[in-house]
């Protein structure tokens, strides 16, 4: 994943609301309104963060006629938790070489 996307995902991801989201749209699609709804924010302030969502590509908003439902996109995410799997193997092995020194000692 390129810098500017991975950038752009975890600023967007750094939102306790927008994590909320996400965490919403796992469970399947909604509409702007149904995300609204456990919220005491309006819908316009949901359209606002959805439309942060789509800008870093980590949800996708479609036409139905009159409905504009939102889904995750898996794919993107999994490239997020990718680059943090990343970055959780090179310090675990870091750790399991200081452990070996140490245990040496």
């Amino acid at each position: 994943m390129p810098t500017s996307e991975l950038d752009a995902s975890f600023a967007a991801l750094s939102d306790p609301v927008r994590r909320a989201l996400v965490s919403r749209l796992a469970r399947g699609e909604a509409t702007v309104g149904e995300l609204a709804e456990p919220f005491a924010l309006t819908q316009q302030a949901i359209s606002h963060h959805v439309g942060v969502l789509r800008r870093c590509g980590l949800v996708e908003q479609r036409r139905e006629g009159t409905r504009r439902p939102c889904r995750l996109r898996a794919d993107q995410l999994a490239l997020v938790g990718g680059w943090i799997d990343e970055q959780r193997r090179v310090w675990d092995d870091r750790l399991d070489v200081l452990t070996r020194h140490l245990e040496a000692q």
